[in-house]
């Protein structure tokens, strides 16, 4: 498939999360000149860290993201919330953010492409609050794209060094426990962080905004157990790997039990009544045959390489011996 060579100005959201700042950085490298909206009380630490344009400003100062938006090329939105104290901060940036910024974008002239990266959640929109969002910040961006061409992309979970919660559970399982948190059938498709950014950049070269929206992961048909990335940490690793199951009813009384002591010391708690739904969902396997069809992208990091990075080990040596638990 022959794609287009250009290069152009990307306004970027995000840049301080783990998908935006591996995403930045690759642009830059591939010759974009990225302009990246950042909060001010953040700002200092990855304007040092970054060649950008820096815009200070938040998802909700139309201010700021006129400014942030105005000449560029390209928009790409993957800032967002991934836990929360309630369903409506959920909605006030995961659907409002998406609603302003592409009201914004709408008014530029020329119009920008705009590339939203969104969640496989949202394909199970009743499952969580944090789905239910990233449903409706997709419908948002369609409903108020107005003749801008744009992209949808649905990754899975995402890995790679600096996903903090997934980091954690390959830790554990480095460490030879691993937490089995979800039924036995249950099936999901995982996706490296820099392949997310290949795909990305490939939908940029490719010109794919004709309003679609696209699975993505890493290649591997029918997804994953946990048991079975257990045994892939467990191979990379060369050491035996505990299983430990935990249960739903457990589950449930610590999501229950960290959502009020969240309201008590106003933090914004990852594990809750949502999450333990979401982990409980069978099937979060992708299809990518159509993105692949339309660009061409085929990912390139296995799951055994990419935990490899995500672990901080070396290349696999030819006659390694394996070790599962």
């Amino acid at each position: 498939m022959a794609l287009e060579s250009m290069t152009g100005t990307v306004a970027l959201t995000g840049v301080t999360g783990f998908i935006g700042s591996v995403l930045a950085r690759r642009l830059s490298a591939e010759g974009w000149r990225v302009r990246a909206l950042v909060r001010p009380a953040s700002s200092k630490a990855r304007k040092d860290s970054l060649a950008a344009e820096w815009i200070d400003g938040t998802l909700e100062d139309s201010e700021s993201l006129c400014r942030l938006i105005a000449g560029v090329d390209i928009v790409i939105h993957c800032a967002g919330l991934v836990q929360a104290s309630s369903k409506a901060d959920f909605i006030r940036v995961n659907v409002g953010g998406v609603a302003r910024l592409a009201q914004v974008a709408a008014k530029q002239k020329p119009l920008p492409r705009f590339l939203l990266i969104s969640s496989l959640a949202a394909r199970e929109p009743d499952i969580s609050p944090y789905a239910s969002s990233k449903r409706q910040g997709e419908m948002a961006l369609a409903s108020g794209a107005a003749g801008m061409g744009w992209t949808i992309l649905r990754p899975p979970a995402v890995y790679g060094l600096g996903n903090r919660a997934l980091d954690s559970l390959f830790g554990w399982m480095g460490r030879g426990v691993a937490l089995i948190l979800g039924p036995p059938n249950m099936r999901f498709s995982l996706l490296h962080v820099e392949d997310l950014a290949d795909a990305v950049l490939r939908c940029l070269k490719g010109g794919v905004f004709a309003g679609q929206t696209f699975e993505l992961h890493d290649g591997h048909p029918n997804g994953y157990t946990w048991g079975e990335v257990a045994n892939t940490v467990a191979q990379v690793r060369e050491r035996r790997v505990l299983h430990a199951r935990v249960p739903v009813p457990v589950l449930d009384l610590l999501a229950k039990a960290n959502t009020l002591l969240s309201r008590v010391f106003r933090y914004a708690p990852m594990l809750t009544p949502g999450k333990v739904r979401e982990l409980q969902h069978p099937n979060w396997v992708c299809d990518n045959d159509e993105f692949y069809r339309a660009t061409g992208w085929v990912p390139q990091l296995s799951l055994e390489e990419g935990l490899r990075r995500t672990l901080g080990l070396g290349p696999a040596i030819a006659g390694s011996a394996l070790a599962q638990g």
